[in-house]
């Protein structure tokens, strides 16, 4: 049976003249991947509306498409849709106040309420894999360069199928996005994750340097002098987080960077048993149960978040 709600947010669609897209700050390929995705889809399939994708750009993603830049004092009457963010505050690019009407699709644990119109599925993999769903159980379009990103957002965010929270649903929208539009995958698998010889080298000396606690618990602090040592950006830096998966004596492990920019630590945090989203949510961030992130300017956080990451190891058996 499908949804009802898909079709509730397709009236909604329907019905608005100027709709924008958001996602969460620090963005990763699926929540870059699934807003351009949706704008691009509505586009297609209502080509006089004002269509706009928002946020912070980070160089990385620009295959993917270019995102819109906007005065929302010239917006008139809009439509939020904000994808991949379970929170208000998190939301990038946009004044959440200024929007009568709001669309949150989102794959985390609720939080923040914020229309009357929300899918909320903890069991999907990806943003990616909801709206695809969305696509496919409307009339909104599919055409080749959706499919892509929607693609690259879902195998991204189920690491390449590998977490939990990938199904048999998600096998079955991957088999009919590729049917349907004869996506070539090998190419966009290259797109996702063929990386220059300096990441590789610092892939490695992360690894060679990475702080194992007896309990499991595994970290490693990255700063501004060893980032440009290897000449890598800082987000690149901190993503390197889902290369460590499958290590014999790690039950959990972060990457913890600075932000001199915005000036807040950012700790991207993952597990192969502990729950830490959790522990992240005592530092205001969130996530998934084995895949979350923590922002805070306070150093004496950091220090606090890695003691209760290594508790939680130690009580795991």
């Amino acid at each position: 049976m499908v949804n009802p709600i898909y079709k509730k947010i397709y009236q909604k669609i329907k019905k608005y003249d100027t709709i924008v897209v958001a996602r969460h700050i620090g963005p990763d390929p699926d929540a870059v991947t699934t807003e351009i995705a949706l704008r691009d889809s509505i586009r297609e399939t209502f080509p006089n509306k004002k269509v706009y994708a928002v946020g912070s750009g980070v160089a990385r993603f620009k295959t993917y498409g270019t995102l819109d830049k906007i005065n929302e004092d010239e917006l008139v009457n809009p439509l939020l849709i904000v994808v991949d963010v379970p929170n208000i505050y998190r939301i990038d690019g946009i004044t959440f106040s200024k929007y009568s009407e709001v669309i949150k699709i989102d794959h985390h644990p609720f939080e923040d309420k914020m229309g009357d119109v929300e899918l909320v599925d903890t069991t999907s993999c990806s943003a990616a894999q909801l709206v695809t769903e969305l696509i496919f159980n409307t009339k909104l379009k599919m055409p080749l360069h959706v499919a892509e990103n929607l693609f690259c957002g879902i195998v991204s965010d189920s690491d390449r199928f590998l977490l939990p929270y990938t199904t048999a649903k998600t096998f079955k929208l991957v088999s009919r996005l590729i049917e349907e539009t004869n996506l070539d995958f090998s190419k966009l698998y290259v797109k996702l994750y063929e990386r220059p010889l300096n990441e590789i080298r610092f892939q490695g000396y992360l690894a060679e340097n990475l702080i194992l606690t007896e309990n499991g618990f595994a970290y490693i602090k990255i700063d501004n002098e060893l980032i440009e040592k290897f000449g890598v950006d800082s987000g690149t830096a901190s993503n390197m987080v889902n290369n460590f998966n499958f290590i014999k004596e790690v039950k959990a492990w972060a990457f913890i960077s600075y932000d001199t920019k915005n000036k807040v630590y950012k700790v991207n945090i993952r597990s192969r048993g502990p729950v830490i989203n959790e522990i992240a949510a005592k530092y205001n961030g969130g996530g998934h149960a084995f895949a979350s992130g923590v922002r805070t300017p306070n150093e004496e956080d950091i220090d606090n978040l890695i003691k209760d990451l290594d508790e939680v190891c130690k009580e795991e058996k």
